[in-house]
């Protein structure tokens, strides 16, 4: 299990072309936390990596980027790896 650092009990609304295929509001960011930040990784904007950087340890954004079936583009992986070194 990923770690977690919840430090609000409220979590922000998330766009829902974020996640589509989902209602945002059902998303729990603990139970979720790959899903979350892979696709913040992938599709987030500035207020959510914001989010997500509060709200996720380095250790776990790493973990889930480091993963070999990781969902994320090629281009966005190469990115967050080099800003994560």
């Amino acid at each position: 299990m990923l770690e977690y650092m919840y430090i609000m009990k409220k979590v922000i609304p998330f766009r829902q072309s974020l996640f589509w295929d989902v209602d945002p509001k059902t998303i729990d960011p603990k139970k979720n936390a790959r899903y979350v930040i892979e696709r913040i990784l992938d599709f987030g904007n500035g207020k959510e990596v914001k989010w997500m950087w509060q709200h996720y340890s380095i250790r776990a954004i790493k973990k889930v980027l480091l993963l070999p079936r990781a969902q994320l583009h090629k281009k966005s992986k190469a990115l967050w790896s080099l800003m994560l070194k």
